[in-house]
């Protein structure tokens, strides 16, 4: 970790006497309250390894807060590797600009690396920050506002299912084993490059088994779509705002989490959701940018487009290891020199793939692209072009045609999504 000048704060990792100042300095820096109580800090307490989580201290007050946890991310292919997320990130208005993240930053991606971690992923309040250390825009995600009465979907019929599937509400002890186990199983799916794991912990804070007060958290209805079988194959979970105008039903439904194994449960669940009597406007939530949403309206102006950004970074810490676990849809063989400058990851690597899995070594042979950690984060996935990051001067392409192989071997038939916030 750099040096800290003299009369700086203090960073350590927590003990327990320091964690309410924490707390307190996380709502603060979140533009929450700074007041917290015994049964916030509670729930709170539960999720938090004290080991991975750091504080920047001036005299007692905390004036920064940095947290990390371990997660699994599914890569292109459908395989997962073992991640840094990084989480909880503040610093006190009273002490910007005096090198307290960078500090927790470095510590924190160097015990990664150490441990063996094969990237760093966090979710970015503000685009500017994390390039510096290597992130780069992994995954985007869009959220749509759906007119529900330009749809042109029958809402006075029947949800259109396969024959003995069905649809029903469900229960917050069902939704946490049934939702926890089809999760598990959507997210080593192929083509779901960007999900991450959710802990027991996450789905108890998603269905109102845990929670604090003034959390502002709305308990969820829960749907699943089963086949004929009677297997679970669908989730979705949603809150609705209920509106009247003069004596006519404007509600609003806010989509919360959907989750299907296939386009036939994913199709029925938006069905359902546009059916829901009273409903006049669905959001939709963050959902992957090619979402089947909008095109399986007969009426596809209907949903429009509310919010469209970058989500998930990623920062690369073992280039070998990451390009390694995913497949790829072309064979060829690329030089990828990386820089890194903060001496994680940077090297010259041989990537030779043979249309399915690769190899990936050190090499000394001519580089064919040369390229920050920061651009591998945003192609890795498949969402990003290296055609377009060279004609924006942030790839060099040495050999000519290496940007148009890259983009062949790296990118996927569907955007890579992340699901949840972190």
């Amino acid at each position: 970790m750099p040096a800290a000048p003299a009369n700086t704060p203090d960073i350590r990792a927590l003990t327990e006497d320091d964690y309410p100042a924490w707390v307190r300095a996380l709502g603060t820096g979140f533009l929450r309250s700074g007041e917290v109580g015994e049964e916030e800090l509670a729930v709170r307490r539960g999720g938090i390894e004290l080991d991975r989580t750091l504080g920047a201290f001036d005299g007692d007050r905390c004036v920064a807060t940095f947290r990390t946890f371990a997660q699994r991310l599914t890569v292109p292919g459908g395989a997962a590797v073992d991640s840094l997320a990084v989480t909880n990130i503040t610093v006190a208005a009273t002490h910007r600009r005096r090198g307290l993240l960078t500090r927790m930053m470095t510590e924190a991606l160097t015990a990664a690396k150490e441990r063996g971690d094969a990237c760093s992923t966090l979710d970015a309040a503000e685009y500017p920050i994390y390039g510096r250390y290597g992130y780069g825009p992994a995954a985007w995600a869009t959220e749509w506002e759906v007119d529900v009465h330009r749809t042109g979907l029958d809402r006075h019929r029947p949800v259109p299912l396969p024959p003995g599937a069905r649809i029903d509400l469900a229960g917050a002890a069902e939704v946490r084993a049934e939702g926890a186990a089809l999760h598990e199983r959507v997210r080593a799916l192929p083509d779901r490059q960007g999900t991450v794991d959710r802990s027991a912990r996450w789905w108890r804070l998603a269905t109102g088994e845990l929670d604090w007060p003034g959390s502002g958290w709305k308990r969820p209805f829960h749907v699943l779509y089963r086949d004929a079988a009677g297997r679970v194959r669908g989730l979705a979970a949603y809150t609705v705002e209920g509106r009247w105008e003069a004596d006519l039903p404007q509600s609003v439904l806010e989509v919360r989490d959907l989750v299907a194994d296939g386009p036939e449960a994913e199709r029925a669940l938006w069905h359902y959701l546009l059916s829901v009597d009273w409903v006049a406007t669905v959001r939709t939530g963050r959902r992957a940018p090619d979402d089947l949403l909008p095109l399986l309206l007969p009426d596809v102006r209907a949903a429009r487009t509310v919010h469209h950004a970058d989500f998930l970074w990623l920062r690369p810490l073992d280039v070998a290891a990451l390009l390694t676990s995913r497949t790829y849809p072309v064979e060829g063989a690329l030089v990828l020199e990386v820089r890194d400058p903060m001496g994680l990851a940077d090297g010259r690597l041989l990537l030779e793939a043979d249309g399915g899995g690769a190899d990936c070594a050190p090499t000394g042979r001519a580089a064919d692209l040369v390229l920050g950690v920061g651009e591998l984060g945003a192609l890795y996935l498949g969402d990003e072009s290296a055609s377009r990051l060279r004609a924006l001067g942030r790839i060099d392409e040495e050999r000519p045609g290496a940007a148009v192989l890259a983009d062949a071997l790296l990118r996927t038939g569907r955007r890579p999504w992340c699901p949840d916030t972190f």
